[in-house]
């Protein structure tokens, strides 16, 4: 079963990555239909889905709140029910600053 679409196929989704002296920072942006005003402190609590119809089988796993932990990053949500969601993570920067990588792969 493919998984449920929470977008409009063709909906940009933004990336931005900021690197600072000792963190970089990925914030990620949709423009879906939010998260219901009730919800956002519940994000980050084990195994709770906004959807309750959707299961482990139709859903991500909160693997990536652990990997963000592991590193002894940070997480936030912001959302705004029907203008989409944005979640950022900061990490430790780790062995000096990135370089610069094009998602085109150029």
């Amino acid at each position: 079963m493919a998984p449920e679409r929470v977008i409009n196929p063709g909906t940009a989704i933004d990336v931005t990555v900021e690197a600072a002296a000792s963190t970089v920072q990925i914030q990620v942006a949709d423009h879906g239909p939010g998260i219901p005003a009730e919800d956002p402190s519940r994000v980050f609590d084990r195994f709770w889905r906004a959807d309750a119809s959707r299961g482990r089988a139709r859903g991500g796993s909160g693997l990536g709140l652990a990997i963000v932990h592991a590193h002894q990053g940070t997480m936030r949500v912001a959302s705004t029910p029907g203008s989409g969601t944005t979640v950022a993570f900061v990490l430790p920067a780790y062995g000096g600053p990135p370089t610069p990588a094009r998602i085109d792969g150029s």
